[in-house]
């Protein structure tokens, strides 16, 4: 049994490098399996005003590394993603009995582990280099607590539609004070409507943010992650999720991520995000670098989003449309290449970072298809996808990711084309999906699944479970593991929570609950049938 003793700094700066953890290591030769057991005794050390004491914050924490995995014989292992209001600014876990209970109950149905986001616009929320980590410590600490291991979404971008959203996490107040004084850090479209989702990946590499790049930024807060974490990852954080865009994934916010919900029932196209002068300086220079000083002067015109339909645009439509000329081509070449250049960049300091450290990186993409069945898929070109019916636009991503040893995750397994059809002829979830599907088995990379929105019927849990075999069928070591989205009171509600416990034992191939939990909280073992009668009434909510 390895035992690690730690006191690291939650509260640091980048002037004054993190203190790095302490450990004190004993073996004993009494271990009779692969599961280990790791107790972790962490004192927080802090200073100034973010002292963790001032929360009474100065407890000894045990945390058990490898309980969750013994109820999962084999097949794939499901993770359930917290809410996004889990932490609140100051170091607290929000609602924290219930949130022990929950995850309680979690382990105890068979899930391996949850999804916690971690907001840079929390974390460095005040300072350029002034890194607060208490509350997600006391996180990672409940779930591990609970039998649970964790997955760690490092979110670069804002959550919500604006401070009256209950959910609402800004960009670091820094930033944003950075963005008030040049405004073209934001992408812009033609309208010259600004979104400030996500930093402009046209100012990656200059130093914009106070002497930083957004890269360096970017960089730092990872570096950060790692040497706060360091005696946790591999053991009880499993994996590093790296936000790379607008709702973390890889892509321009083409619409707002709000929006993404519904969509494609409206069939809208997105607009270019390359109106911010520094897209527009790149742009420039590409099209006079071919001698064509003519193109680099703004996005496609007749690409309009005002025109829902896109055979009534000039661009997408599919006759003599321009996406289909060499001038469209010059466009969508350099548009997603900025985004693949974007990944790049980030995969490859992230792979540095976390070298050596035995967690799993993974990047994600947007779940894109409303426009999958037209021949210009217009909705994923404006994403940056360059993605048409004669273009293969995911495996270049495919093989980034591959080439840094990242997880590839994507959303949509529980959407159906004979559901989605009746609303838009033109969507298609399964054809988007299993495009990128066949992307991974060529780059021969993991994947994550992830539901789009939170379903809980069993059509959808059918399809999450179909999708997962069209990976792994055939694979000699298929890697697939699965994200719930998420955790809410609804899911606990009785009928529900016994779809979902189903659900979980078929993915992950755990053929009985490892335990029972009462009122108390106390945990028991069980029948599978014993614990769906359980009320469930102390759950989160």
């Amino acid at each position: 049994m390895a035992i690690a003793t730690f006191a690291p700094s939650f509260c640091c700066t980048r002037t004054e490098p993190t203190q790095l953890p302490r450990f004190r290591l004993t073996h004993s030769h009494k271990l009779r399996s692969q599961t280990r057991r790791l107790s972790v005794s962490c004192r927080l050390n802090s200073s100034n005003s973010l002292s963790p004491a001032d929360n009474n914050n100065n407890n000894r924490y045990k945390l058990h590394d490898g309980a969750s995995s013994q109820g999962r014989r084999n097949g794939s292992p499901v993770f359930v993603k917290l809410p996004e209001d889990s932490t609140m600014i100051g170091g607290k876990v929000k609602r924290r009995k219930a949130m022990a209970q929950s995850f309680k109950a979690l382990a105890a149905a068979g899930v391996e582990g949850v999804v916690v986001e971690v907001w840079w616009g929390v974390v460095e929320r005040d300072r350029p280099g002034v890194y607060d980590w208490r509350g997600y410590f006391d996180l990672i600490v409940l779930a591990s607590n609970c039998g649970l291991k964790v997955r760690a979404l490092l979110a670069f971008h804002q959550c919500g539609s604006g401070p009256g959203d209950p959910k609402w996490v800004p960009l670091p107040q820094w930033v944003l004070e950075e963005i008030d004084k040049d405004p073209d850090l934001a992408y812009s479209d033609r309208f010259g409507r600004r979104n400030m989702e996500y930093i402009s990946l046209g100012c990656d590499i200059l130093p914009v943010l106070r002497g930083r790049s957004p890269i360096q930024a970017y960089t730092d807060f990872m570096r950060n992650f790692r040497d706060t974490f360091r005696p946790l990852l591999g053991a009880i954080i499993t994996g590093v999720q790296v936000g790379m865009g607008p709702a973390g994934e890889l892509r321009y916010p083409s619409l707002p991520s709000q929006k993404l919900t519904w969509s494609w029932r409206s069939r809208e196209l997105g607009e270019f995000q390359c109106y911010d002068k520094y897209m527009l300086a790149s742009l420039n220079a590409c099209a006079r670098e071919i001698g064509m000083r003519e193109w680099g002067d703004g996005g496609p015109i007749g690409a309009s989003n005002l025109m829902q339909d896109p055979e009534h645009t000039e661009f997408f439509r599919t006759d003599n449309g321009l996406w289909n000329t060499a001038y469209g081509n010059f466009f969508l070449e350099w548009y997603s290449g900025m985004l693949l250049l974007h990944g790049e960049r980030i995969c490859r300091e992230a792979e540095t970072i976390f070298r050596g450290t035995r967690v799993n990186t993974s990047a994600k993409v947007g779940g894109i298809h409303w426009h999958y069945g037209t021949p210009s898929h217009p909705s994923e070109l404006t994403a940056g996808y360059y993605n048409t019916s004669t273009r293969d636009g995911f495996l270049p991503m495919a093989r980034i990711f591959g080439r840094y040893g990242f997880t590839l995750c994507c959303s949509c397994f529980e959407m159906r084309d004979v559901d989605e059809k009746q609303m838009n002829p033109f969507s298609s979830p399964e054809g988007f999906l299993r495009q990128l599907l066949l992307a991974a088995r060529i780059c021969e990379i993991p994947l994550e699944g992830e539901n789009s929105a939170t379903s809980l019927d069993d059509a959808a849990f059918q399809q999450v479970i179909k999708m997962s075999k069209f990976y792994s069928e055939g694979l000699e070591k298929p890697s697939f593991s699965f994200n719930f989205l998420r955790m809410d009171k609804n899911m606990f509600e009785y009928h529900n929570w016994v779809r979902f416990t189903r659900f979980v034992r078929q993915l992950s191939g755990s053929s009985i609950f490892r335990a029972k939990l009462d009122f108390r909280g106390d945990i028991r073992p069980s029948s599978a049938s014993d614990f769906a009668k359980v009320g469930l009434a102390f759950a989160y909510c």
